[in-house]
C-alpha cells in the first residue's frame, strides 16, 4: 500500500465513513493480583454487529479515516465509562503513513478527556498483512517514545510471527487463543508455549494469554509465571460498558 502525503491523509480523514461503529470492552485480568489490569476496546457496529462486519466496510479509501476515528472514539468512550486502568486499542498498521503526524489526533483526544497516554496500549491487528515490517518497527518505536504501551496481538498466528519479533520487541505479547485452547491436555502446545515464554523472558516482554475459556487453561499458564489473561472464563466483552470479572 503506497504511503500517503499529509495533505492526502487529511482529505481522507475528513471524508464520511458511510457507516457507524462503537466498542465493546473486554477485561484484561491480572490473576496474581486478582484485579482488572485493563480493557481491550473491541470494535462493533452501532447495532452490535460483529468486528468482522465493521472491518468489511473498511477499504483503501476510508482506512486512514477509520483508524483515526477508532482511536478517538475508543478513548472518548473509555473516559465516559470511567475506565481507570489500561485501555488497549487495535490499530491498522497500513493506515499509518507517518507516526508523528498520525498520532496527533490520539494525543489530542487523550488530552481533551484527561486520559493519560501512559495507560494507552496499541496492539497490532491481525486483520491485514503488514506490507512494510520496517515501517511497522518505526511506528512501534515512535509509540514507545511517546509513552504508549505496545503489544503484538494473536502471537503465533497470522502475520505476527517470530520474524516480526526479531525486528521489534513490544512491551506485551498476547499469545494466540489457538495455542491457549486445551493447552492443559495438549503436550505439543505445552512445548510451544514454554518455548515462547522462555523467549519472552529473555527479551523482557510481558505475556498475556488470550482466549482463556477454562480454569485448567488459566492454571497452566499461571503455574508458568503468566499473570495477565483475557477470555470468556473471566468475562465476555460488554457492549459500551465495562463488565465485571469472575475470578
Amino acid at each position: 500500500m503506497p504511503q500517503l502525503h499529509p495533505k492526502d491523509s487529511c482529505k481522507q480523514c475528513a471524508r464520511p465513513l458511510g457507516f457507524d461503529f462503537t466498542f465493546a470492552f473486554q477485561p484484561l485480568v491480572d490473576l496474581k493480583k486478582r484485579e482488572i489490569w485493563g480493557y481491550e476496546a473491541l470494535v462493533r457496529g452501532a447495532n452490535q454487529e460483529s468486528a468482522g462486519w465493521v472491518l468489511d466496510q473498511v477499504n483503501d479509501d476510508n482506512r486512514y479515516a477509520f483508524d483515526q476515528a477508532c482511536r478517538v472514539k475508543a478513548i472518548s468512550l473509555a473516559a465516559q465509562l470511567g475506565l481507570k486502568s489500561i485501555l488497549s486499542i487495535n490499530f491498522l498498521p497500513n493506515a499509518v503513513y507517518e507516526p508523528s503526524h498520525c498520532i496527533r489526533s490520539t494525543l489530542k483526544a487523550a488530552h481533551e478527556v484527561g486520559f493519560p497516554t501512559s495507560r494507552i496500549m496499541f496492539e497490532i491487528t491481525e486483520s491485514e498483512k503488514v506490507h512494510d515490517p520496517d515501517h511497522l518497527t518505526n511506528i512501534f518505536n515512535h509509540y514507545q517514545e511517546q509513552g504508549f504501551i505496545t503489544a503484538l496481538d494473536d502471537f503465533g498466528a497470522g502475520h505476527a510471527g517470530l520474524s516480526l519479533l526479531s525486528r521489534f520487541q513490544p512491551g506485551l505479547m498476547k499469545l494466540d487463543m489457538q495455542l491457549v485452547r486445551h493447552v492443559d491436555t495438549d503436550t505439543t502446545k505445552q512445548v510451544i508455549a514454554r518455548g515462547l515464554l522462555n523467549i519472552c523472558s529473555e527479551l523482557d516482554i510481558r505475556v498475556l494469554a488470550e482466549g482463556v475459556e477454562t480454569k485448567a487453561e488459566a492454571d497452566f499458564f499461571h503455574d508458568l509465571g503468566v499473570d495477565l489473561f483475557q477470555g470468556y472464563y473471566f468475562a465476555r466483552p460488554g457492549f459500551e460498558c465495562l463488565p465485571p470479572v469472575t475470578f
